[in-house]
Parts: structure tokens; sequence; C-alpha cells
């Protein structure tokens, strides 16, 4: 029999009996492990949250009531018993369910965040504006799995604890992870309240003794009530949240779902924003996660089932980068690691292994770790902080106004760069060279293979008077291409024939930009095809070789507004370059979840359909015609 398939609405959940209610939760936990295990995705959060979810459901009323996820990852349990189970499948397949929250999904669905710590600012709003309309509706927001050490997230506590008549209720899953074990003062602040006597368990046990006492044991549990402060500081010094003037019930253990909904009907039926701290364990119900020291199964590879072991894969860029920083590490002793919450997925655990001193994860607080680097570069060190590129968005006002205006040597590494596929579209990095274009003496560098990984993080570590930042994509490297040429600092990877099309390919595009080249040059077009490397500042010899030619291409893996491909015309045309242009890269738009070439050849960035639109546009140059197109723009 299957439980799921008797689940269509969250409201179906309220007719199961509790054997029911465990076999759900066991199926679940079994659906969730085979779809992960083929389409990957975060599995160690999901079967941490799956009492939790449940209970959830059943207490409250969706989507009346409104349930944020922070992040978004641990959705899974959410999508399974909203309707969307017999989907389950096509989970971040192109077409099918996202790996995170969807409006487009789900009217169970409201905020697609997959960037952690918004969760609570959401849901102020959403309360503030139900209180304000007078509709009689909860919102939830469960936040934790390290979301917690984002700052954010205690601005909108703070705010949060003066909104008297919200009604929030903030569930806190405390699996003290992110990744990895979480860390900081918050970390340890939470362990102490996980780790002494549950005040709420304690308090019950006195009202109902009291309370059986005739005549006086009503007025003496008043009493007592009337120093719950005292005691509860005692029993469990909770005045990390009731300081703020928030509500505090627990810990309790997340896995039992029992004491989950009597928590959280408790919590309902407070006036006012409270915060239900649950214990939970990354990975529960499953030998593999639970066991797995790095990260356990946080969001693993394809893998086997029964034996949870994963399946080989090529090295990919994050791996050769781990291996240089080592080597980096042993060369400089000034050189130090700064990460948000994610040393294994940036490689800077190989780093931390043997220069733990000199390593430091901030948590999910990327504005911190770069004004940190500031700092850590103002003391005399040269700080290499790592993230995903998408991420570095968070940072940016940190990076202008504390690295860059005070001329800090930091290097930013921005891993996961251009279209990352899978994870949708607050994963895919194509801000980072739009929005860094604009800071006054950063170098941005673009590595096209594993080679020039190596070689651009040298130069950049060298870069004491000013930021630098070395981007690459996800997944394997291509084989290195070696340069038959330069120009200036940039790399010359063809030059065949006449001056017809010169090519400037950015990064990972360079491999593009060489297949390209061959199709062009089997039709008798000549084609040059420079790298430069560092594609911030313009290096003024690929301004020279866009003199001689006859139609320049910029490629990039990055949005079309504002990025190297716009700056590379701005610089063209100020130097009174008027070679006819053409700007290639991803549309200013979200991209839906799918594989990277499906997503690359969706929006025309593969070798075939480059190399017919510039047959088109070199034909048109060569009769006389101007060049026009609507989706990017000259």
């Amino acid at each position: 029999m299957s439980y799921l398939e008797s689940i269509s609405t969250p409201s179906d959940l309220r007719a199961l009996d509790p054997g029911e209610l465990d076999g759900l939760a066991a199926e679940i936990r079994d659906v969730l492990i085979r779809t992960v295990a083929t389409n990957t995705g975060h599995l160690g959060p999901n079967l941490g949250v799956v009492e939790l979810t449940l209970a959830i459901h059943r207490v409250f009323d969706s989507p009346k009531d409104k349930v944020v996820f922070d992040t978004g990852h641990q959705s899974y349990v959410h999508k399974l018993i909203t309707g969307r189970a017999d989907q389950f499948g096509t989970l971040r397949r192109e077409g099918g369910l996202s790996g995170y929250p969807s409006q487009a999904e789900s009217e169970h669905d409201l905020v697609e965040n997959s960037h952690a710590s918004t969760s609570l600012s959401y849901a102020d709003g959403l309360a503030k504006a139900f209180a304000i309309k007078g509709e009689d509706r909860h919102v939830v927001a469960v936040i934790g799995d390290g979301a917690l050490t984002g700052g954010m997230a205690w601005e909108a506590l703070n705010n949060i604890a003066i909104a008297h008549d919200s009604r929030l209720v903030i569930v806190v899953n405390d699996n003290e992870r992110s990744y990895t074990p979480t860390i900081g003062g918050l970390a340890t602040a939470l362990t102490t309240l996980r780790t002494n006597p549950r005040y709420e368990q304690v308090l019950d046990q006195v009202k109902r003794r009291l309370n059986a006492v005739p005549g006086v044991g009503p007025a003496a549990y008043d009493a007592l009530h009337a120093m719950k402060k005292g005691v509860k500081d005692a029993l469990a010094p909770q005045g990390l949240f009731e300081d703020l003037g928030l509500k505090y019930v627990g810990p309790v253990d997340g896995h039992d779902r029992v004491a989950m909904e009597q928590t959280l009907t408790r919590a309902k039926r407070f006036n006012g924003p409270v915060i239900v701290h649950a214990i939970t364990r990354k990975g529960q119900g499953y030998d593999p996660a639970v066991r797995h020291e790095a990260d356990q199964f946080h969001a693993p590879g394809p893998f086997d089932v029964q034996t949870g072991i994963e399946k080989p894969k090529d090295p990919i860029w994050t791996d050769y980068f781990a291996d240089e920083m080592v080597q980096i590490g042993r060369r400089r002793e000034d050189i130090v690691a700064i990460t948000a919450a994610m040393m294994h997925p940036v490689g800077l655990h190989r780093f931390a292994e043997e220069f733990p001193n000199r390593t430091f994860d901030v948590g999910i607080a990327e504005q911190h770790a770069a004004t940190s680097a500031a700092g850590l570069a103002m003391g005399g060190l040269h700080p290499v902080v790592a993230l995903y590129a998408t991420f570095l968005n968070r940072a940016f006002d940190q990076v202008l106004l504390d690295v860059a205006l005070h001329k800090c040597g930091v290097t930013f590494v921005l891993d996961r760069s251009g279209v990352t596929g899978d994870d949708g579209a607050s994963h895919n990095g194509m801000w980072d060279m739009s929005i860094l274009q604009i800071v006054p003496g950063l170098r941005l560098a673009a590595p096209r293979d594993r080679a020039r990984l190596v070689e651009l993080l040298n130069e950049a570590i060298e870069v004491d008077d000013a930021p630098t930042v070395v981007r690459f994509p996800k997944g394997p490297p291509p084989d290195d291409i070696e340069p038959i040429g330069k120009a200036g600092n940039a790399d010359i990877l063809v030059r065949e024939g006449e001056h017809d099309v010169l090519i400037v390919a950015v990064g990972s595009m360079a491999t593009v930009a060489v297949d390209v080249a061959g199709r062009l040059e089997a039709q008798g077009i000549g084609v040059t095809v420079v790298d430069p490397r560092w594609v911030k500042p313009v290096d003024p010899a690929i301004v020279e070789l866009a003199r001689e030619h006859r139609l320049v291409v910029s490629l990039e893996d990055n949005g079309i507004v504002g990025g190297c491909g716009a700056v590379l015309l701005q610089t063209l045309n100020a130097a009174h370059v008027e070679t006819p242009f053409r700007l290639r890269g991803i549309p200013q738009e979200f991209l839906d979840h799918a594989k990277r070439a499906a997503i690359l050849e969706r929006i025309g960035l593969t070798p075939q359909a480059l190399a017919l639109s510039i047959v088109e546009d070199i034909t048109a140059v060569s009769e006389g015609r101007s060049l026009i197109d609507a989706d990017h723009g000259t």
C-alpha cells in the first residue's frame, strides 16, 4: 500500500492514524533516497525534516497559512505532501520539479528562496500584512541548516520582536549543520539550549502536580508562573531569544512527530511571534547519510542506494583549485582562506586540513566574509575568499566600499560561475561579471582550462593593492588549450585566413569559440580567437585586434547587460573603433532549471548556433548591410 497515493493535499494528513503516519514517513524517506540517488539533489536536509514537515502541515492549514522554507532545499517533503508525489521522479530535470519551492508548481509554494537567511524577512512582511488586513492566517518560517548564521536573519528577528500582533511561528530546525557543522557563537548558544533541561516540559509537569493540590495548588502555580523568566533562565539560558521579546518553546525532538504537533499547536495559540526550537539530525533514517562525515549527504552526486557509495566522477574545477591552494599555502605564509559555510563545496577543506589556523569559515555570511577579508589584508595578509559566484551578489557593497575603496589585496574565487543548470535561476552565476565591472581598480580573470586556473590564481594573489577575482564554472574542466601567440596579456588561440572575424572568448566559452572557428574556416571565413584571460580591465591589445578585423564577436557565460562584451563595446567606441560588433551571452532573464548543456542550447550558445549566426553576420557586413539582432542587441 502506498500512503503517498492517498495524499493530494496537506489536509489529507489529518485523516491518518499514528501507524499510518509512521508508514508515510518511512515511504517518504524511501522515495527521497531513491530519487536523489539518480537525479541528485539535497538529500540529507530533507531526510532530517520528514516528521517536522508532517507536523507543520497537520497543525497549520496551507495554503491559507503560509509556510516559508529557509533554505528552500529543505522543501522536498513539502512537495511530496502537497500534490506533487506523482511528479517527484522529475526532480531537477528539465521541465520537471524544481529543487526548491516554486510558485509555478503549487499554490503551497510562495517563496523561491534558495539563498539562505531570507525566510524571516519574508515571513515578517507576510505576517504584518495579514495583521493589517485583519486576516486570520498564520505564517510559519522554517529556518535552519545553518541559515541562522546569516546576518539578515538577525535583522529580521530584531523587527519581528516588536511585531506583537504578528501570527508568526518560527521553527528553528537545529541540526547543528549547514554543509558541515555550524560554527560560531550562535552555534554555541543553540548547543547550550539543546543540551539543557527543557523548560516547557518541566513547567508542564509542575503545573499538573500543583493544580492537583486542593485549594492552594492553582494559586501556587500562578505565583510560580509569574517567576517564569527566572525559572527559564535556571533550566535553559534562553535569553538569546527572550531578551528580544520573543516567546521561546523547546527544545523539542524534531523526529518525534507527536511532540512536534503538540508544541506547534501551543505555538499556534500564542498571539504573537514565537520560536519553536526543534532538534533534528541531518540524514535521519538513512545510515550512509548519517555516517557521512563530510556533509551527511547534503547534496550527493549519483549513488548506490544499498551502500550509499557515490558513483565515480572525474575531477572538477573545484578539485584543481583545492590542490593549488595547498601549494600556494605552503609557499606563502601570508595566504589565508575564507568561506561562507561551504568549506567542502568550494574546495577549501584541503587547505584547512593543512593550515587550520589560516582558514576561516564565517557561516552563511558573505558580507562579513568580504569585510573581514579587508581587515585581514589591512593586517598584512592576503585573503582568498572562495564562494559560489551567485552568492557574491550578496556582498557587492562590501566588495565595492570595504575592499576596493581601501585598495585591499583580497582575491575572490567564484566557483559555479555562468550557467550551472540543475539548481535553477538563483544558482546560475550569471551576474558577477556585470556587477563587478563597475568596481574601480578590481581585476577580473576567467580561466578557460585548468592550466589557466593555476596560472591566473597565482597571478591574482600577487596583487596586493586592489581586489582580484578568479571565476570558473561547474563540472570538469575541458582539455587545456595552449596559445599559439599573445596579444598583450591575452592568449591567441586561433588565427586562420583573412582578418574576417575576431572572437573574444571569455573563460569557459573559449573551448566553444575554438569549435566555432573550425566551422567558420571550413566555409572559407578567416577567424581569430582570443582569450583575454584578464577580462577587466580590457587589454589595449584586444582593441587593436578589433580594429584589424571586419567583425568582432564577444562570447561570455554571463548576462549580456553590463558584462564583458558590453564593456568591450564601450571601450571600442571610446577608441573610435568602427568594426561591426556582435555581443553573445546569456539573455538577461531567470533561467529554468535544466542541465547546463540543455540551457546553452536553448539560449543559442552552442558551436553550431553561434557559427550559423556569425556566417549570417559576416555576410551582412560583406554586403554592406547593418547588423540587427532584437534578442541580443549590437
